[in-house]
């Protein structure tokens, strides 16, 4: 990628440019250059091994980039810049603990560090969701409770740019939407967010914009939106297999193909709406799944693990995307 002009960075609070890190024989990040706007929530994707995590302990400062240059807020992270700290909050997949003290106890210790009060560290328990475990001793937390209490700890002193990696990989479905909701409240309240995840689902309802990382280079960054757009993936509509033929869906006007799959016609469309009126006229809609395009889609293409005749995740009927339509909801 180009380097960042340097009138953008006014807007910005953080720009990569030009940063490469090898490992021994392993270039874990291979010339990245991107900017992060103020207020942004800003994805970074890819697989394991794609760079993400070196390049996120760069902007941390936590690590030192063998070239090329990175601003946060204004300021050179490295070497390990003190000043940036109360301005950043951090959470890793690693978190350390003081394990000895109850959730509470250990909140209000972090919020001490930095000069934040008790208060702040009790409303964010509570954010977090963990109030009624504030007087359970961290080391008796289970693995989805410490996740939350390491955000905690990551958002308690109200920091202007926060690091998440992989903040609901151990949390239960509805935790993590409670989640997404104390993040949109962050997000509203002008904190910018830097984000790694495998949850392509929730990529594409928090980010404003993702960079998809592959062998340690972005291969794509842009809104959720504009990359599945772009992408032009087809429609797959799901209809039982024993209401038509396979001769009798592919002579629909509109079909460019169709499969047979799980005990379902999948067919394949570029213009859903109109093929949905045919197959409504032949069968009706009762039992009919569609799949449109999603964030996955894209980021399987292009890190080169996508499966054309996959089907996972379609659980809508009736000629809605029941996918999209929960997976957006909270």
């Amino acid at each position: 990628m180009a380097s960042v002009p340097d009138e953008a960075a006014t807007d910005a609070a953080i720009v990569v440019d030009a940063i490469r890190k090898r490992y021994g024989d392993r270039q874990a990040v291979d010339g990245v250059s991107l900017q992060v706007n103020r207020g942004e929530f800003f994805g970074l994707l890819g697989p394991n091994g794609a760079g993400k995590t070196t390049l996120v302990e760069i902007m941390e400062g936590l690590r030192e980039a063998d070239s090329g240059t990175v601003t946060v807020l204004g300021q050179s992270p490295w070497p390990r810049n003190v000043a940036l700290l109360p301005r950043l909050g951090v959470q890793t997949q690693s978190s350390a603990f003081f394990v000895r003290q109850t959730a509470r106890e250990h909140l209000r210790t972090v919020a001490a560090l930095y000069g934040a009060g008790r208060e702040d560290a009790d409303r964010t328990l509570d954010s977090v969701g963990l109030t009624e475990q504030r007087d359970v001793m961290v080391e008796n937390l289970s693995g989805g409770q410490r996740q939350r209490l390491a955000i905690a700890s990551a958002l308690v002193h109200g920091p202007e740019l926060i690091f998440l990696d992989e903040p609901t990989a151990a949390l239960d479905p509805q935790a993590r939407r409670d989640l997404w909701k104390v993040l949109r409240e962050l997000k509203s309240e002008g904190r910018t967010i830097v984000y790694t995840t495998h949850h392509l689902d929730e990529a594409e309802a928090l980010c404003d914009r993702v960079a998809i990382l592959v062998d340690g280079s972005v291969v794509a960054l842009d809104s959720p939106h504009h990359l599945v757009t772009a992408a032009g993936a087809p429609t797959r509509l799901l209809i039982p297999a024993e209401r038509m033929t396979e001769q009798d869906a592919a002579a629909i006007p509109g079909v460019d193909r169709v499969s047979v799959q799980g005990g379902s016609l999948v067919l394949e469309t570029a213009v859903s709406g109109k093929v949905l009126q045919a197959v409504d006229a032949l069968t009706g809609l009762d039992g009919v799944q569609t799949r449109t395009a999603t964030l996955e889609d894209v980021y399987l293409e292009l890190t080169g693990t996508n499966d054309t005749n996959s089907t996972d995740g379609v659980n809508g009927t009736d000629g809605t995307n029941g996918a999209e339509n929960t997976e957006r909801q909270g």
